[in-house]
């Protein structure tokens, strides 16, 4: 196994990457903004370098800094996390070629994959059911029109280059396509550096549904779906495994049909295939090449570390795992708890963190990187924890996520763990009558 592995990244998932590590015997080297120089997973790694200020083009994107960090420190492998350069392929070609091994695809399949048109050809040439758009970049405003006449309204405006809902518009008719097209393409410009847009048809009453995989060199298994229907703005806040609207049939069928399309591509390491699903038919949305923010319901539901994993396959180019020998049993969920104040349209919350008591109990898991004391900055995304529960069947899950949150105490800062009671409690969510506009449509407060 490595001797040594540089984590790219910070916050909980750094966390999560140090302890997978440290479980490996494997030595861990934190990089950090000046910011962060007292952040737990400065704290828990056996060294630590500051890469820049607290800006992340000056830090945590800077791939150069980043580099020298490994020359200094002497690691093998670098594991990226999700977000910041994760999915840069251009990061991860430089540090393959220093002889450095990059904890994830190769740079060639980040690229095509993560660009939504391309990977939207590969889906529909290995079999994935696609949805109906434009077969490539769209030009112009006539091309647009043309196009969506041909669809019919509603259509979603999409960012090639891109994800998060950035770029993304929703037109409900053709009065309204120039403006949003306009302006699609300059967020895509600014956020993504690449304007290129696409267009797809627009689902009204959809639900999220994403497959993990886990891929080596000869082999590629599944640990199953999860459902990421609970969504503010394109932002998931709530997933559960296994989703409560698929019959086995539909399961089986959508498992498959992935399977056979990462392994047709020659994937390395642990991935996320997500569709779009409404009246019964699933439809390739896009594919994430990194860990995802909520691999860890997929892991209490299935007993498999994912990131464990992703670091043996790293070095082997094998995975261990055998398809036969996984059985998630029982429901899972997970809440992201973010720094946010919903009743002020979810306004940051930055602050020190003067109480800090985490909920514990039987199938209850905490991912974070928080403690009494700690600042949370206003320059990084606002997750800082992550509850997630397991029980017998979805309605026990329920109950015991609710519990745990009612345990979970932080003073200082304004969180959305209030709003996640509530969601856990509507009569909709009980009944999983809901699907990703459903949050934008509730008046929680």
């Amino acid at each position: 196994m490595f001797k040594k592995v540089l984590i790219a990244n910070r916050g909980e998932i750094a966390v999560r990457i140090i302890r997978a590590c440290k479980e490996w015997g494997i030595e861990t080297v934190a990089v950090h903004s000046d910011v962060d120089s007292e952040a737990m997973h400065v704290r828990l790694a056996d060294e630590s370098v500051c890469i820049g200020s607290h800006q992340p083009q000056n830090s945590y994107l800077n791939i150069s800094s980043i580099m020298s960090a490994v020359d200094l420190t002497g690691a093998e492998a670098i594991h990226p996390g999700y977000g910041f350069l994760s999915e840069n392929a251009k990061f991860a070609d430089i540090v393959n070629k220093h002889g450095i091994k990059f904890i994830g695809p190769s740079s060639n399949l980040i690229s095509k994959m993560g660009d939504k048109i391309e990977a939207k050809r590969i889906a529909k040439k290995y079999g994935l059911p696609i949805i109906e758009g434009s077969e490539g970049g769209v030009k112009s405003i006539s091309e647009a029109k043309s196009l969506c006449k041909e669809i019919g309204y509603p259509i979603l405006i999409k960012a090639a280059g891109g994800g998060g809902g950035k770029g993304m518009k929703i037109v409900e008719e053709e009065s309204q396509l120039e403006n949003l097209f306009v302006t699609a393409k300059s967020e895509a410009k600014k956020y993504f550096g690449n304007d290129e847009l696409y267009i797809e048809k627009y689902f009204k009453h959809p639900r999220h549904i994403e497959v993990q995989i886990m891929s080596g060199k000869n082999k590629t298994v599944h640990l199953g779906e999860r459902d990421c229907s609970v969504q503010r703005r394109h932002q998931k806040l709530i997933e559960e495994t296994p989703s409560p609207v698929l019959t086995k049939e539909q399961r089986k069928e959508l498992l498959e049909k992935t399977v056979k399309m990462v392994e047709q591509i020659g994937y390395e390491g642990a991935g996320t295939v997500e569709f779009i699903y409404e009246n019964g038919k699933f439809y390739f949305l896009e594919m994430n090449t990194r860990v995802q923010v909520e691999h860890p319901v997929t892991e209490v539901q299935t007993g498999i570390d994912i990131v464990k994993e992703q670091l043996w396959i790293a070095f082997t180019g094998e995975t261990a795992l055998k398809q036969t020998d996984i059985d998630p049993r029982g429901h899972s969920i997970e809440c992201r708890i973010n720094a946010e104040d919903p009743a002020l349209n979810f306004q940051p919350s930055p602050g020190t963190i003067s109480v800090c008591h985490q909920p514990s109990g039987f199938r209850t898991r905490v991912d974070g990187s928080i403690f009494q004391g700690c600042k949370i900055t206003p320059y990084y995304d606002s997750l800082i924890a992550k509850v997630i529960c397991k029980g017998r069947n979805r309605s026990e899950a329920i109950q015991r996520t609710l519990r745990s949150l009612d345990e979970f105490v932080l003073e200082g800062i304004t969180t959305t763990i209030d709003l996640h009671k509530k969601i856990l409690k509507h009569e909709k969510f009980i009944k999983s009558n809901f699907d990703t506009n459903w949050l934008g449509k509730e008046k929680f407060y």
